[in-house]
């Protein structure tokens, strides 16, 4: 398979953004069947033209998910490029038989990958490193717009409890975040003094993580991410794809929407997105610790982030 990074295909994002989307549209989507017969080919041999065809007729489903990260003012060629990487890596451990779409499998790996990338690029002072300050770090913007709070400076506190009750934080942590959010970094090379003798880095400790931890962390992750992935195995179509548009969707679709593809009622729709999501939440809890899965942990970061 192509290089992860930049030469993807022969296509460079960090080079020219314009192009790279225009040449991604030249790649025909595939059907059912074609890319069933691609996926099977490269699960059998390897085969490098399977691989690259089924790759490039998903790089437009990598750079929407992007676009979605425009508000971190990272290099979007940048967060494509790992986007790519998480596409391929969900082509390369992608099951045919298991009866679902290679779009549906490879979002989870693509979407993991970006949100590495943009939490090892920003300041872990501006991040925070709980699970819970992550939740907020990658939510807290999409709230303000929904709320129509997209001026600098603190926060209304009506706002903020409406904010921390939604994604289950405390309201200190909301003001915390959102005003790490809207400060500069400061270059830790600067002076201390006035007569340029010293630095701010000289005086840092590093109580950053251990090789060790980074490297479980990572494993934890991708552990999640195959879980989450055989979770979804267990929903049929229907179930998978009304929960994917209603709770995994950058653009969710209304249950309007939805009744009408389906010839069913908004509220039928409403029931089969909320039996789907439990169906998901006990097979979870079997495959978790103690569960018949033993060793694996259940993806909690990911169902909560589903909720």
């Amino acid at each position: 398979m192509a290089s992860a990074r930049g030469g993807l295909l022969g296509l460079e994002p960090e080079s020219n953004l314009s192009r790279y989307l225009q040449d991604i549209r030249k790649y025909p989507m595939l059907t059912p069947d074609e890319e069933y017969m691609l996926a099977k080919r490269y699960q059998d041999s390897e085969d490098g033209e399977a691989a690259h065809r089924l790759v490039s007729s998903h790089l437009r489903l990598v750079a929407k998910i992007a676009m979605g990260y425009r508000g971190y003012g990272l290099p979007m060629g940048e967060v494509i490029s790992e986007g790519n990487v998480g596409l391929m890596q969900a082509v390369k451990r992608f099951d045919p038989d298991r009866g679902f779409r290679l779009a549906t499998y490879a979002m989870w790996w693509i979407r993991a990958s970006i949100q590495e990338y943009i939490l090892h690029s920003w300041s872990l002072v501006k991040m925070g490193t709980t699970a819970a300050q992550k939740k907020l770090f990658f939510n807290l913007r999409k709230m303000k717009g929904q709320l129509q709070l997209m001026e600098d400076g603190d926060l209304p506190f009506e706002s903020v409890t409406v904010i921390a009750t939604k994604l289950g934080v405390p309201e200190q942590d909301v003001v915390n975040m959102n005003r790490r959010l809207g400060s500069p970094d400061h270059s830790l090379n600067a002076p201390v003094r006035m007569d340029g003798e010293g630095e701010w880095q000289d005086w840092l400790v590093d109580d950053g993580e251990s090789q060790e931890a980074m490297l479980a962390d990572h494993e934890e992750l991708s552990q999640r991410r195959d879980l989450l992935a055989r979770a979804m195995e267990t929903l049929n179509q229907r179930e998978r794809h009304i929960l994917t548009e209603r709770r995994l969707s950058e653009e969710p679709m209304t249950l309007e929407d939805l009744s009408r593809e389906y010839g069913i009622s908004r509220e039928r729709v409403r029931q089969i997105e909320v039996r789907a999501f439990e169906k998901l939440q006990q097979w979870m809890q079997r495959a978790g610790p103690g569960g018949q899965g033993g060793h694996h942990t259940a993806p909690s970061g990911a169902m909560s982030a589903m909720a």
